[in-house]
């Protein structure tokens, strides 16, 4: 009787531990991926590839009176291919000018060699829409995420019961269980 049980309990964990597995396969390899980029960020920014660009402005730069939208569109943005991208200029400091373009990007000009510095922020389209989803975007992610961290749950406990014997929970598979669940710990107590 317990026998017939728990070959009925074993069965029933391999259907929902599958089919648990396939359907939530595509958010498991998202998580990874992004948590992953996410765990170098210190190295690697997931949302954006930064370049920087010097260059000598031609004609060099005039006096700060005589900087206007048209010339920063001209003779700064022009250059990089930015021309479109114009939202304002101003001068943080004496004798730098900054301007600021959609994006994010930015142009800094030293007036007084004629050196700029053009900073591009493109947006990584993969990998920032895949991160995005560590941050909680909205409550329709969050209902999801419940959902989601509830199936891994799931996952995890028809797993236990799938295998009998020694491969299985009261034998090796319960010795990688502890051992699993041991490096957590120990990151969250020791280091």
């Amino acid at each position: 009787m317990a026998s017939s049980f728990m070959t009925g309990v074993r069965k029933a964990s391999r259907r929902l531990h599958r089919d648990f597995s396939y359907f939530f396969a595509g958010v498991i390899l998202i998580y990874a991926i992004s948590g992953i980029a996410l765990n170098h960020k210190a190295t690697f920014n997931s949302n954006y590839d930064i370049s920087r660009h010097t260059f000598a402005v031609e004609g060099g730069i005039p006096p700060r009176s005589g900087i206007t939208e048209e010339w920063v569109r001209k003779n700064l943005l022009e250059p990089v291919g930015e021309e479109n991208a114009y939202t304002k200029h101003y001068f943080p400091k004496e004798g730098t000018l900054k301007v600021f373009l959609k994006g994010g990007s930015s142009v800094v000009a030293d007036l007084g060699t004629g050196q700029a510095e053009y900073e591009a922020f493109k947006r990584r389209p993969f990998f920032s829409a895949i991160s995005r989803l560590h941050y909680n975007p909205g409550r329709w992610w969050t209902v999801f995420s419940d959902i989601f961290g509830i199936a891994l749950i799931l996952i995890t406990v028809t797993g236990f019961t799938m295998m009998k014997g020694r491969k299985g929970f009261l034998g090796w598979g319960g010795i990688e269980m502890l051992a699993g669940l041991l490096f957590p710990l120990a990151f969250l107590f020791f280091f």
